[in-house]
């Protein structure tokens, strides 16, 4: 490579939400909060989930693997950010910045399919009842789960892979709490046109897909409901799906409006604090909207932390 048209790097440098160090305490303590929460409230839902018989169908399966998904998720950029807070370092080695660029992608798009799996079990279970357990056999949820985290892997896996290749320049700073792939490309001194195309194309094809999926079944199941004579029947079959219905918003929401702020406003900084949201905020209320809208895993975490 000639000087100045890029290097070898052996780190980056991450600018994380603040540079003011009066604030950098109560970013710690926040984000601590969270984590903690998000993590302990996920791993209840799985473990109340598992430890109940009456829970062992499909609709609490995937719910189950979208608790461990967001603990995953979480756990991707919350403790290096907590780490480097504490010790007041910004660095994050060139391989520590990839490995953590591979599981951010990998589970922000297996949160996605998840999302979409359990929609398609909503739209089988209230579309056609007297087929659900005949449709939604374990070989087909398993095989759904399978599926889902071979995709998330190979998408994942192709995108750090074509990062790997770039050379950077000089400035190794990312005005970001965690190293984000978009973040990561506008550092680099090679062309990153490729990069580009396969970033937008998948974004394209496993976000807008299973979105499309996802607003496919709820209108199905809309309609379905519509169709239910009583008041009390259509209460009921929605009830079995509002709690999803929350997190979906929620997810999609979220991702949205970090699309949407930081494309008007062109401010890195902006939109790290917004991608807060659907990194940190999203997984921690997941367990809340389950637990307090559902009266089967009410009862469930009831049990389990009254042993």
């Amino acid at each position: 490579m000639e000087p100045g048209n890029g290097t070898q790097i052996s780190e980056f440098h991450l600018l994380g939400l603040s540079q003011a160090r009066e604030q950098q305490s109560l970013i710690f303590g926040l984000f601590l909060s969270m984590y903690l929460i998000t993590v302990l409230g996920n791993l209840l839902i799985i473990l109340a989930i598992s430890s109940d018989s009456h829970l062992h169908t499909p609709m609490y399966f995937f719910l189950s693997n979208l608790s461990l998904v967001d603990i995953c998720f979480t756990s991707t950029t919350v403790p290096k950010m907590l780490v480097n807070i504490q010790t007041q370092s910004k660095v994050i080695t060139y391989e520590g910045c990839i490995t953590q660029m591979y599981f951010y992608i990998l589970f922000a798009v297996l949160d996605n399919f998840i999302l979409t799996v359990m929609a398609y079990d909503r739209f089988v279970a209230i579309c056609h009842p007297l087929h659900y357990t005949v449709i939604m056999n374990p070989r087909l949820c398993g095989l759904l789960v399978l599926v889902s985290w071979i995709m998330s892997v190979l998408n994942s896996l192709l995108e750090s892979l074509m990062v790997l290749v770039l050379h950077f320049c000089a400035d190794l700073e990312i005005p970001h709490f965690f190293c984000e792939l978009n973040q990561v490309l506008q550092l680099a001194c090679s062309d990153t046109f490729l990069n580009n195309m396969i970033m937008y194309f998948s974004a394209g094809l496993l976000g807008g897909g299973p979105l499309g999926g996802i607003l496919y079944s709820y209108s199905k199941i809309l309609s379905s409901i519509c169709g239910i004579p009583s008041s009390q029947g259509k209460y009921k079959a929605f009830s079995t799906c509002a709690s999803h219905l929350s997190v979906v918003s929620l997810f999609y929401g979220t991702s949205l409006g970090v699309y949407l702020s930081s494309a008007a406003t062109h401010n890195a900084h902006s939109s790290a604090t917004a991608s807060v949201m659907y990194t940190v905020v999203t997984p921690m209320l997941n367990p809340f909207i389950y637990s307090l809208r559902n009266k089967d895993i009410k009862r469930a975490l009831e049990r389990f932390l009254g042993r």
